[in-house]
């Protein structure tokens, strides 16, 4: 008896064992995930898996952040940067800019959204013509489409409302219409709708999808049967809630606290969503060398903030579901891994 008690305490020890190997954390992300090589600057993160290199793609407005300029110029005369990942996201090699000019001289492109439809990638992305060293210029969304995320065809701007209008994200509905959210500033910048079924003719809802406080930066997901959108308050991003993606209910902050990763610092600023099998992965930028996400310290003597304060970094995170909402430990480990897409 006393020798197959002891063979079930070790079945049931070496049990345990297994179990707890299986949540090991084996795999955590970096951290940062990525900094741009150029001009230390990537902020909007986007991803999207390119299904003929078999790799994932990082677009992201390339702002120049080492750049000595005056005021917020460092935020103009942006490209759209791109990096990519052969290992599933855990090393990110930086591949160049997108060309993207279709006017004269240098404008400037901001927080791109990636969308796949029967074998071609639509990029909508926020365009200002010329560069600024103060906050200005009026914001359109332009189209572009593409077979392999980096030589793109102009497609022209969008048929919306003549406001000023910046970061839209996207979703395919069962009904087969696409929709599109977006930040528009001559609204009180609040979250309004549209919908398309051939990404040229926009019909905007009547009332906006989130109002409320100014935000900006909305990304919607789908996971654990609900919809889910996330905006960006400039103190972490909030969460809401949906059924149907058309009533949301307001959630609660996650990336408004300080992480203790490297460069994890001070909270979590315009976000991508990316669902993986079971898991949810945040990936956002942060401004690490500020105390506060819109402390930017002050101007010099001539006229220009310090790089420390411009440069920006970007981190993944894992968002749990949680008594029916999203939280997210940032100081949490977690298993890191951008699974492949397979569209059959």
């Amino acid at each position: 008896m006393k020798a197959v008690f002891k063979c079930l305490t070790l079945l049931l020890l070496c049990n345990i064992q297994a179990q707890a190997q299986d949540k090991a954390v084996t795999n955590p992300p970096p951290s940062p995930l990525f900094r741009d090589p150029i001009y230390d600057g990537a902020a909007d993160p986007v991803l999207a898996y390119n299904r003929t290199e078999k790799e994932w793609t990082m677009l992201y407005t390339q702002r120049r952040a080492n750049v000595q300029s005056p005021g917020v110029a460092y935020c103009y005369g942006s490209a759209i940067g791109v990096a990519t990942s052969k290992d599933h996201g855990h090393t990110w090699v930086y591949k160049g800019a997108l060309k993207l000019e279709f006017e004269q001289g240098q404008n400037t492109f901001w927080a791109p959204d990636v969308v796949y439809e029967r074998g071609v990638y639509h990029m909508f992305v926020v365009y200002i013509r010329g560069v600024y060293s103060n906050w200005g210029g009026d914001a359109h969304l332009v189209h572009y489409t593409s077979k392999n995320l980096w030589d793109w065809k102009y497609e022209g701007p969008l048929n919306l409302p003549d406001h000023n209008i910046i970061d839209p994200t996207l979703m395919k509905f069962p009904d087969g219409k696409w929709h599109m959210w977006y930040k528009d500033q001559k609204l009180g910048s609040i979250t309004i709708t549209a919908q398309s079924t051939d990404f040229v003719n926009w019909k905007v809802d009547d009332k906006p999808a989130i109002g409320g406080k100014s935000h900006e930066g909305p990304k919607i997901f789908r996971f654990k049967n609900y919809y889910w959108m996330i905006t960006d308050e400039w103190k972490g991003q909030r969460v809401y809630r949906s059924k149907d993606a058309q009533t949301w209910e307001q959630q609660g902050l996650v990336l408004d606290t300080p992480g203790h990763r490297p460069e994890d610092t001070p909270t979590g600023a315009h976000a991508d969503v990316v669902i993986s099998g079971e898991h949810a992965y945040i990936i956002y930028f942060t401004h690490p060398g500020r105390k506060t996400h819109q402390d930017e310290g002050g101007l010099d003597q001539d006229g220009c903030y310090s790089y420390s304060t411009k440069r920006t970094s970007i981190h993944a995170a894992e968002l749990e579901f949680n008594n029916g909402t999203l939280t997210c430990d940032r100081d949490k480990p977690f298993n890191f891994w951008l699974a492949d897409v397979d569209d059959k």
